[in-house]
């Protein structure tokens, strides 16, 4: 039995999901960077980092070159700088969108509110 498309895509956003994975995705569309640089941008323990790069590895997302003692990633291919590119133009639209209402709810409670009427 085949899975079904979107099953398959719900699947990639789930490998996507995690807060490390992402920054680390975000580092990369710049070009290769070592393990080391890796962890000085993100912060957390090498061994964390290490399983969620093996996620993204496994996944075919990144890929690894040795040089020495020095591993490097990269992005496998453009369309995951693509993919960050518009979750970013999504995010802004969305977030410009609530602004838009904060504004509106904050101009309305600057307005004098009329008194109760009498009873």
């Amino acid at each position: 039995m085949q899975v079904p498309l979107y099953q398959v895509k719900a699947e990639f956003f789930r490998m996507l999901g995690h807060p490390v994975r992402i920054r680390v995705l975000e580092l990369l569309q710049h070009g290769p960077v070592s393990v080391r640089d890796l962890l000085a941008d993100i912060e957390i323990e090498p061994s964390s980092l290490s399983q969620q790069l093996a996620v993204l590895r496994r996944s075919g997302i990144v890929v690894s070159t040795r040089e020495g003692s020095t591993v490097r990633y990269e992005l496998a291919g453009g369309d995951v700088a693509d993919l960050l590119r518009a979750a970013r133009r999504i995010l802004t639209e969305l977030l410009t969108g609530q602004n838009q209402i904060l504004a509106e709810l904050q101009q309305a409670d600057a307005l004098p509110q009329p008194l109760p009427a009498p009873r």
